[in-house]
């Protein structure tokens, strides 16, 4: 072997030397950059997950909305129908939580929602707070329980459909054994209490389908939102 085959022979084991030590030195700098991507895609199959200020914010917006649009409630609360406050508020009370747990999708959503406006409630109707921030734990836990969270939008609309309704039967158990009334008000609860079972049954019936429709067109509104950009994941 002459000289310039060995200088052609070395000059390729340099150049093989060479470009393992680049793969090598690329290796740690990949795996740093594709670390944070894993993680956050392993955040994003964990159940419990960590509010942002920014979801924080949406789920204020969603809860002010309902209040808002929900300022009817006084208007209807003395009209002696039994669910007439349901009927009235069951759109708004479903439309808006449902947009607001497909933007945010974590445990505890609804709740917050309802507490935020259980702020305000609580100085116009204290059994009404109490209310749903009692419907709002028990939606969250049947869908914790079904579905493990609300990564499927199966979930939202889930628990939107029944959050408002199941408000009915609380409602009904507080009026009837452990409220007093007197005057006007007195009548909108006799009313209440004393309806037939079946203005009772057809009465819940008719607030369960109204708020499926509800959170059914919320659904269908984030899904127009997201494909639109507006509402980013």
């Amino acid at each position: 072997m002459n000289q310039e085959e060995k200088k052609v022979e070395e000059q390729a084991v340099q150049a093989l030397i060479a470009n393992t030590e680049e793969i090598v030195a690329a290796a740690p700098a990949e795996e740093k950059e594709n670390g944070p991507v894993k993680q956050e895609a392993d955040g994003e199959n964990k159940i419990f997950r960590k509010y942002k200020i920014k979801d924080i914010v949406f789920l204020a917006i969603m809860a002010a909305c309902m209040l808002v649009t929900g300022a009817i409630m006084p208007l209807v609360g003395q009209i002696p129908v039994f669910g007439i406050i349901q009927v009235c508020l069951g759109l708004q009370f479903s439309i808006f939580p449902v947009i607001g747990m497909m933007k945010v999708r974590k445990p505890g959503a609804l709740l917050f929602m309802s507490l935020c406006c259980g702020v305000v409630l609580v100085f116009m109707n204290t059994v009404m707070f109490v209310c749903i921030l009692l419907c709002a734990v028990i939606a969250e836990g049947l869908v914790l329980l079904i579905f493990r969270g609300y990564q499927k939008d199966g979930a939202c609309l889930f628990a939107g459909t029944i959050y408002f309704p199941v408000t009915l039967p609380f409602l009904y158990i507080y009026y009837r054994f452990l409220y007093s009334w007197t005057g006007k008000e007195g009548q909108a609860v006799n009313a209440f209490i004393g309806s037939s079972a079946g203005m009772a049954v057809g009465m819940s019936i008719a607030v369960l389908a109204i708020c499926f429709v509800g959170a059914l067109i919320g659904v269908i509104i984030s899904r127009e939102l997201k494909k639109s950009g507006v509402m980013k994941k």
